[in-house]
């Protein structure tokens, strides 16, 4: 589990300064669904799903990843893949696979793979400009 502290505070008496949700759904292998509300993390470089969540979707880890917390510890994470849609759009991207406690993160990969961006200004998802070079 990522420790509490390197995470937003966000509930009943979070500010909501800077802090972005959307909902969105994802979808496994067999077509299994579940609808969840994604804390949009421009820092984060994969989407995250609750422990419960990828498992009642029934997905499977594909490989381990590792990755570096605020403070600079290192964990270790399996990763899988699923369908997400979100009001903007929708496709396939690489999720990381929570453990117990975990919350929703919206990475920047999935934006991408999406064409979107975060206005930071709006608090908003907007389509990106794409460049083909």
């Amino acid at each position: 589990m990522i420790p509490s502290r390197y995470w937003f505070a966000w509930g009943k008496g979070a500010k909501q300064v800077g802090i972005v949700f959307v909902e969105g759904t994802v979808t496994g292998p067999a077509g299994r669904q579940e609808s969840l509300k994604f804390l949009v993390d421009s820092g984060a470089t994969y989407t995250l799903l609750p422990n419960d969540t990828w498992r009642s979707i029934g997905l499977t880890p594909k490989r381990l990843q590792r990755f570096s917390l605020v403070d600079g510890t290192t964990i270790e994470r399996e990763i899988s893949e699923c369908h997400i849609a979100l009001p903007q759009g929708d496709g396939h991207t690489p999720v990381i696979l929570g453990e117990p406690g975990d919350e929703p993160l919206l990475g920047i990969i999935t934006l991408e793979n999406l064409g979107l961006v975060l206005n930071p200004f709006t608090r908003t998802l907007q389509p990106m400009r794409m460049m083909l070079a």
